[in-house]
């Protein structure tokens, strides 16, 4: 699950959010750089664009991250795709089923560990059907560190943790390429969505910047086509956020508002489809806000309650 909740009014400008947004048919196997290759999943949708990204890395002995979505067919041209090569690893970016729900049976298709990203843990007394997006029989052979590798075919990849769409995210650096497969932490097609309980806006803006460190020249997101000025486009993304809080800081200086208010008067012209994505997103804005001591929150559940600013 990837698209954040303004991509249908974002302009289509170079260097911004919802900029480049590069096609990716699906179910077509397509040499990208010299060392990877992708085949998008046929899942798409105001979500997840033309499909969820899965890419095989190397050549001979691979690596294939992000499997996605359970679906025969993906399945089918994957292993088709590896046919009389080794694959050593399934690297998974994250726990969001369009991800990683085919793992499984990927891996006792090619006899692969399954490694990447921790399962997910519900936080306890979350509201119900917030986590539903998340694998729950997701189980990795291997859990990595930010900053541990796998090592397949004179090729390594590399964790960076990257928290914030979820709390279990990992980016993973090619180095043999200066390259990071960014999964639904940064993407050229749209914004993210941040859910909470376990979205985070506070994580979510400390990896950007974490990755504004990085040296990176290309990024292969989990949905569309690459980020390929990466430097620029994160200062691009942070100043999208830092935007969206300055007009959720500036409609309650005129008063307390739920979130269903807010979203209105925010997200003018909105898709009526992203309306709850908007919704969500708005409260990990004012999770932080709060946590940060500018903004006070009401009784009653989160979606539900008036916000106040302090």
């Amino acid at each position: 699950m990837g698209q954040d909740e303004d991509v249908a009014g974002a302009d289509d400008r170079r260097g911004e959010p919802g900029a480049g947004r590069e096609e990716t048919p699906s179910g077509v196997l397509t040499k990208v750089s010299p060392h990877v290759r992708r085949l998008v999943a046929p899942n798409p949708s105001a979500f997840t664009f033309t499909g969820t990204c899965t890419y095989i890395v190397g050549e001979g002995e691979v690596a294939i991250l992000d499997p996605g979505p359970e679906d025969d067919d993906h399945l089918a041209r994957l292993v088709g795709a590896v046919s009389g090569e080794r694959v050593a690893y399934i690297v998974v970016t994250h726990t969001h089923r369009d991800h990683s729900a085919l793992a499984p049976r990927l891996a006792a298709a090619v006899g692969a560990p399954i490694v990447g990203a921790r399962a997910h843990a519900a936080r306890p007394g979350a509201p119900a059907g917030l986590d539903a997006a998340h694998d729950a029989s997701y189980a990795p052979d291997a859990v990595l560190a930010d900053g541990e590798a796998v090592r397949f075919g004179g090729l390594a990849l590399t964790a960076v943790a990257t928290p914030g769409h979820s709390a279990n995210h990992l980016a993973f650096a090619l180095e043999a390429e200066n390259a990071l497969f960014s999964g639904d932490h940064v993407m050229a097609w749209s914004t993210t969505v941040i859910a909470p309980p376990d979205g985070s806006m506070s994580d979510y803006m400390a990896s950007l910047e974490k990755l504004r460190g990085r040296g990176e020249e290309i990024y292969w997101p989990g949905h569309g086509g690459p980020v390929r000025d990466p430097s620029r486009y994160l200062r691009a993304l942070l100043g999208h956020r830092r935007q969206r809080e300055a007009a959720i800081l500036a409609r309650l200086e005129a008063g307390p508002a739920t979130i269903p208010e807010i979203v209105q008067q925010v997200y003018v012209g909105l898709d009526t489809r992203l309306v709850g994505a908007a919704r969500l997103s708005t409260l990990a804005h004012l999770e932080d806000l709060t946590a940060r001591g500018l903004v006070a929150r009401g009784e009653g559940p989160p979606l539900a309650a008036s916000f106040r600013r302090i």
